[in-house]
Parts: C-alpha cells; sequence; structure tokens
C-alpha cells in the first residue's frame, strides 16, 4: 500500500493469503515478522497432518487448532500479534466455513468478516448487502462494494488479492473484471476440462497430493 500524500511507498505486492489444503485458505494481518512466521508454522502443520493421515483437516478441525494455538502463545512470552480470517469448503458437508479469530485466540463462526483497516468501512457495507444463500455471483458483487468504499474512504492505496473456494477448489478471481466468475469459467474450459486450482502460496509438494 502507499500512505496517501507522502513520499514514503510501502511494499504493495505481499500476498497475505495463504493455502492450507485443497479447500481451506488464511487470511492474516498484523505485526510483519509474526504474521510470516505463524501463516509458515500453520501451513506446515497442516501439512504434516495431511502427511501422517493421508487426508486434510476439515475447516472445523483446522479453525480449532489455530486457535488453540493462539490462545496458547498469548499465554506465553513470545506471542503472535496475528489477526486472521479462515476460509474453507467441508467436502464431507458440501457447506462453505467462514471463521473470524484474533490475536487473543477469540474465534467466532461468520457469515462475512474483515480485520485491519478496512474493517470500518467494509463491515458496514456487508451488513447492507448480504443476505442468506446467496450465490457466487452475489457474493462477488457485495465484494466489489467493499473494495470501491475502502477506495473512496481510505486515504490509502490497496492493491487486492481475491480468491474463491468451492468444491473443485481454490482459484484465484480477478476484481477488476467485468465478470471474474465468467472469466475464470472460461479459464477452466480451455484447461483440457479439468479445472485448475492455483492456490496462492500454495504448500510445499512433499509427495503427497492433495
Amino acid at each position: 500500500m502507499a500512505a496517501g500524500r507522502s513520499i514514503i511507498r510501502m511494499k504493495s505486492d505481499e500476498n497475505k493469503i495463504k493455502a492450507l489444503g485443497p479447500h481451506l485458505a488464511m487470511a492474516y494481518g498484523g505485526e510483519p515478522g509474526d504474521t510470516n512466521n505463524f501463516a509458515e508454522y500453520v501451513e506446515r502443520n497442516m501439512r504434516l497432518y495431511h502427511i501422517r493421515n493421508h487426508y486434510p483437516l476439515l475447516p472445523a478441525s483446522a479453525s480449532a487448532w489455530i486457535r488453540r494455538t493462539l490462545a496458547e502463545s498469548i499465554r506465553s512470552r513470545n506471542p503472535y500479534a496475528v489477526n486472521l480470517l479462515l476460509a474453507g469448503y467441508d467436502t464431507t458437508t458440501s457447506k462453505p466455513h467462514l471463521y473470524w479469530i484474533d490475536y487473543l485466540g477469540t474465534k467466532a463462526v461468520v457469515p462475512y468478516a474483515a480485520h485491519g483497516m478496512g474493517v470500518y468501512v467494509s463491515l458496514s457495507t456487508m451488513d447492507k448487502w448480504w443476505f442468506n444463500d446467496m450465490n457466487k455471483r452475489e457474493g462477488v458483487e457485495v465484494l466489489k462494494k467493499c473494495i470501491d468504499e475502502v477506495q473512496k474512504r481510505i486515504t490509502v492505496h490497496f492493491n487486492f488479492n481475491c480468491i474463491l473456494i468451492d468444491k473443485d477448489g481454490i482459484h484465484n478471481i480477478n476484481i477488476d473484471s467485468q465478470d471474474p466468475l465468467a472469466e475464470l469459467e472460461s479459464e477452466s474450459k480451455a484447461a483440457s476440462g479439468d479445472i485448475v486450482v492455483d492456490a496462492p502460496n500454495s504448500p510445499l509438494d512433499v509427495g503427497v497430493t492433495a
């Protein structure tokens, strides 16, 4: 991001979304050192669980482990100053999940959430436009409204990375496109009939297929 009316430009190309599994991703924020260390720690442990058990953690189980890890760290000498959103698709129940977790180890199951500077305008926007049983296209439209509000009302320029998680995995979407979902579908059809999951910060390939 770049501070408004400043000669100093901050790093603007850092991806703060970490793929933890084939249907699970985490968006994190906080102190720079803590966020990178904690995100890598969570990713490696999720991968280790997958290797040992031959199946990944489901969103509910992953959120419980992450919450406990943060709750234990806040009581240690080296706590993690990290807030995060954990999103995933439960393939056993065919339902999406979203968890709001903060650095104190507080966890909440929510239909929509935000962290950081944009929370002051994005939550009110989602509260107005969100409704039950939204489809993908309606969800993307609400996300666009949130981004528009942040760009208009906060004097800091942001670059946005957006993903979509469904039964087929994690997909990057171009939120600046006129129709991000149509663009995603066309790319999927062009890939020899197979859906290509281009996961942001994908886990290391250690011989276990996701």
